[in-house]
């Protein structure tokens, strides 16, 4: 079994030296690690270090509280350390679009996503039959501007304490700043372009109309500020003057389904540290 240690700290002389000096004591071996560190003055310093556990001499919940008194206390860390046994609670919110949604089911079917996903809600009825086959709970909870504060907090009832992530696949509502806030850095979000890019209704319209040679996709934390929160992945597509606007969506689509699933399966791996309005993605 494999175990990921996530560390954030001031950057100083002695911090790889004395995270694998201590692992090494207690018997873990690391098999992954990778490091970064900011060029501000004075710096912050990032690592994500992959170790087995099958040597340990202590649990690993023991080994997490002889690290803080040894190591994270003293230098000051922020850190998280946990098993390739932990599976991450992934609750799925989506409107009509089946694209994203479909492709993290179908890959969470497939093993390749280390999550399990309770329940999708959706302010809408229409994907309940593509979701139940998968043996996931679906959930509709009707949700529109007008009745935003009750939707919401009927969804807090089912999500909170019971999902440690939310994402968004293509959920088509606006969240309020409140409920945002009780999941600070577990939302995700597919944008359906290269942000920043064409805002309002129907972008790849408006991209047709400028005659784009690309069309993206964007993956992000949600934040207060509406498509402006930390970056985790984005991709795009080359396109020409010969592609119809439903070239486009179809294009984008895909994109979206693939940035998503990116996004996700590196949230689930503790591959991502939130730094400012940046990410730090060991993927």
């Amino acid at each position: 079994m494999h175990a990921v240690l996530l560390i954030r700290c001031a950057d100083r002389p002695g911090i790889v030296a004395a995270v694998s000096t201590f692992l090494f004591h207690h018997g873990a071996n690391v098999v992954d690690l990778d490091q970064h560190s900011t060029e501000e003055s004075p710096g912050t310093y990032f690592m994500r270090l992959e170790f087995q556990t099958g040597g340990l001499d202590v649990p690993l919940p023991r080994l997490g509280e002889l690290f803080g008194a040894e190591v994270g206390r003293p230098m000051a860390m922020e850190w998280r350390l946990s098993s390739h046994a932990e599976r991450s609670r992934v609750a799925v919110l989506v409107s009509r679009h089946d694209h994203a949604l479909v492709d993290l089911l179908w890959n969470w079917r497939r093993g390749e996503l280390r999550a399990e996903i309770p329940v999708v809600l959706s302010n809408h009825p229409d994907l309940r039959s593509a979701v139940e086959p998968f043996g996931v709970q679906f959930l509709h909870v009707p949700n529109d501007r007008e009745t935003r504060a009750g939707a919401e907090a009927r969804m807090l009832e089912v999500l909170e304490g019971s999902a440690d992530l939310l994402v968004l696949a293509r959920y088509m509502q606006v969240l309020s700043p409140d409920f945002v806030a009780r999941f600070p850095g577990r939302i995700i979000n597919i944008h359906h372009s290269f942000l920043p890019a064409f805002a309002g209704a129907d972008p790849y319209r408006q991209a047709y109309d400028r005659g784009v040679k690309i069309v993206g996709a964007t993956a992000h934390y949600v934040t207060a500020e509406l498509d402006a929160g930390p970056i985790i992945d984005q991709d795009v597509a080359r396109v020409s003057h010969r592609d119809s606007v439903d070239d486009l969506r179809a294009l984008g689509r895909d994109l979206e389904r693939r940035v998503l699933f990116r996004a996700v399966r590196w949230h689930c791996e503790d591959r991502i540290l939130i730094h400012g309005n940046k990410t730090i993605v060991f993927a």
